[in-house]
């Protein structure tokens, strides 16, 4: 089994120095984009002439401030820091600080968010040139930015839980962000609602913490747990993992990250890349303590990784849309990450480095996508496409380092990223290695198909243009500078990260550490050898059968391809399990409350309206009436009595 190098506190330990200096600024790191937000959407369109510059500048800001405090955190001994603002909450023994910890983790996530997010903030400005409510999306990216911030730096769960929260209300507003278009409105609440789910397991988890330990902390959960029953920890741990599927688009709460491609490009690259979606890995990672304390729900975590990579591989490959295909790439390279952090062991810092390396070429991908729909008048169907190397070639480059790195080919990015937590898999030293091992070589295989028939089709063989392009152009300067910063980090990152951050992270208590592959049933060469051959075979059978283009409208197809168009019929699944019985239950709740409760209540004030009228007319105003009246009332009294002194009603 993998096992990590232990930090420099002792086995089951965790402790936080109090930050000082520099680093008693870090909740600068938040305030700054989420000021920015504040002041582009209270000044309104006052601020529309320069209020993307203000997003720009507040990202950029941040990420300077990141790399500060990164190297001021190297000369550390301890490496971890925390801050405590203000008490947040304080009911009876139950105290949760408005606190902040900055540790080799939160900064690397906090170099990822601010620098990858900063570029695609740079690239909106042009994008977003035309669009009314460009200084509005710039608040709401900043919003995003601030959100996620406040997620990986908070020192306890609660805080986690609201920079959570706030991460799902910005990819509400950002995905929805054309509201006029039904799809992206709809796009809009399915990613809400689906997350709301994912968010309930968080929030029970963080109610089981205080109740059986009476702390949200970190240091105090994770020093904790070992007292915890085995129980209680797995029940923790799949709330947890049920919060962390929920945002990083996994099995079984995938179904909402593709369709969050209706929002602008620069938000799909945001989520995809540098926010939304590394917050399940880093909740699994920044956790590791409870999910190391439980080999089931390790197993569970790395079934899920497992089997996500899959659905994301098979769907994409049958996908035609450019950002629908990158998307379904994320659900599979997402799906990588967690099978490296449900590995445990060092394996969770080779988790990390493939999420850090996928920021890079993921954001490059969707960017040049973006790129690829300026030039041809927003067409994104890959079928439609076809030569465009000629006409944009800063795109096609930039593009090509991110196919190259995705799929992993020696000695790109990829293949410094992906291959040790394939070998990682191999070496579980049962006969789940075959099986976890197996499963993410074949998703290498299949990542390398559907990646390389979206970069053949996109960029050559010959031009399959509608009638309304004339002639496809290059992006503006603003686009293809990211562009390129991009391409580099996507080409480089793999080897860089994979040399550095296992060691940086050996700071972080549980993370970090060399690799052992003891029990491998496969050594790390064959394994490299095995991928690398099946990568290849991947790449030449989507050459052969698109080199000459494909056709420009659907085609009849088999029963897995028919599958695969229909997402594996998951939506049609959630269709029929949950909306369709909602649905029936909400119109039945409506009957019973139209028919039911409202006609009780208006049944009964109908009846004594009716009875009160006809008691009115007996209100006549003639005197011999009311003689009449109690002349009969007398009389029937009588009777009574007589009828009593009879016997007759004894």
């Amino acid at each position: 089994m993998l096992t990590y190098a232990q930090a420099a506190e002792p086995a089951g330990t965790v402790a936080y120095a109090p930050a000082d200096g520099l680093l008693g600024n870090v909740w600068l790191l938040v305030a700054i984009p989420l000021l920015s937000a504040a002041i582009l959407l209270l000044l309104g369109k006052r601020a529309d002439r320069w209020g993307h510059w203000l997003g720009v500048a507040a990202v950029g800001a941040a990420f300077v401030l990141g790399l500060s405090f990164f190297f001021q955190l190297r000369g550390l001994e301890n490496r971890s820091v925390e801050l405590s603002l203000w008490d947040f909450i304080a009911v009876g023994d139950f105290r949760v600080d408005f606190g902040l910890l900055y540790d080799p983790l939160a900064a690397v996530f906090v170099l990822l968010i601010t620098g990858v997010g900063f570029l695609i903030h740079l690239y909106a400005v042009e994008y977003m040139a035309h669009d009314e409510g460009r200084r509005r999306f710039f608040a709401y990216f900043n919003l995003f930015v601030a959100a996620m911030l406040l997620l990986v730096l908070g020192n306890n769960y609660v805080m986690l839980y609201f920079g959570w929260e706030g991460v799902g209300l910005a990819s509400y507003l950002l995905i929805s962000f054309w509201t006029e278009r039904p799809a992206a409105a709809t796009a809009g609440k399915k990613a809400f609602l689906m997350n709301r789910v994912g968010d309930a397991g968080l929030a029970i988890a963080i109610f089981i913490m205080f109740a059986t330990l009476g702390t949200t902390q970190y240091d105090e959960v994770f020093n904790s747990v070992g007292g915890l029953t085995a129980t209680t920890v797995l029940v923790m741990g799949l709330l947890l993992l049920l919060g962390a599927a929920g945002k990083s688009g996994q099995f079984p709460l995938q179904a909402w990250l593709p369709d969050a491609m209706e929002g602008p490009t620069p938000v799909s690259a945001l989520i995809h890349a540098a926010t939304m979606v590394t917050a399940g890995v880093y909740l699994i990672a920044r956790s590791n303590p409870i999910f190391s304390a439980n080999s089931t729900l390790q197993l569970v975590v790395v079934s899920v990784g497992a089997l996500t990579l899959l659905i994301g591989c098979v769907i994409g490959a049958a996908k035609d849309d450019i950002k629908r295909v990158l998307a379904w790439s994320t659900v599979s390279q997402i799906g990588y990450m967690f099978l490296g952090v449900g590995l445990g062991g060092a394996a969770y810092a080779l988790a990390i480095v493939h999420l850090l390396a996928h920021g890079f070429f993921k954001a490059n991908m969707f960017l040049g996508a973006g790129s690829v729909m300026h030039g041809m008048k927003d067409q994104v169907d890959i079928r439609r496409f076809g030569g465009l190397s000629k006409y944009m070639k800063i795109t096609w480059l930039t593009f090509m380092a991110g196919w190259l790195a995705i799929i992993g080919m020696f000695p790109f990015s990829g293949f410094f990223s992906k291959e040790p937590i394939i070998a990682a898999a191999f070496a579980r030293g049962d006969w789940t290695s075959w099986l976890f091992g197996g499963a993410a070589v074949l998703g290498a295989g299949l990542t390398a198909f559907y990646m390389t028939r979206l970069y053949w089709l996109t960029f050559h063989g010959p031009k399959r243009w509608t009638e309304d392009i004339d002639h496809p152009h290059e992006s503006p300067l603003l686009m293809t500078v990211p562009l390129i910063l991009l391409g580099i980090g996507s080409l480089g990152a793999g080897f860089l990260l994979a040399t550095s951050v296992p060691d940086w992270l050996t700071a972080t208590a549980g993370l970090g550490g060399a690799e052992e592959h003891h029990d491998a049933v496969l050594s790390h060469t064959a394994v490299t050898v095995i991928s690398l051959l099946v990568t290849a075979l991947g790449v030449l059978l989507a050459w052969y059968l698109f080199r000459n283009g494909t056709a420009t409208s659907p085609q009849p197809a088999g029963v897995v391809v028919t599958a695969a168009r229909k997402n594996l019929y998951t939506d049609a699944f959630n269709v029929a399990v949950f909306e369709k019985p909602g649905i029936f239950l909400t119109r039945a709740l409506v009957y019973l409350d139209n028919r039911g409760i409202d006609g009780l209540v208006n049944g009964l004030a109908a009846g004594i309206g009716g009875g009160s009228g006809r008691l009115r007319r007996l209100q006549t105003g003639f005197v011999r009436s009311y003689a009449t009246s109690i002349l009969t009332g007398a009389l029937l009294v009588v009777a009574a009595f007589l009828a009593v002194q009879a016997g007759w009603l004894a």
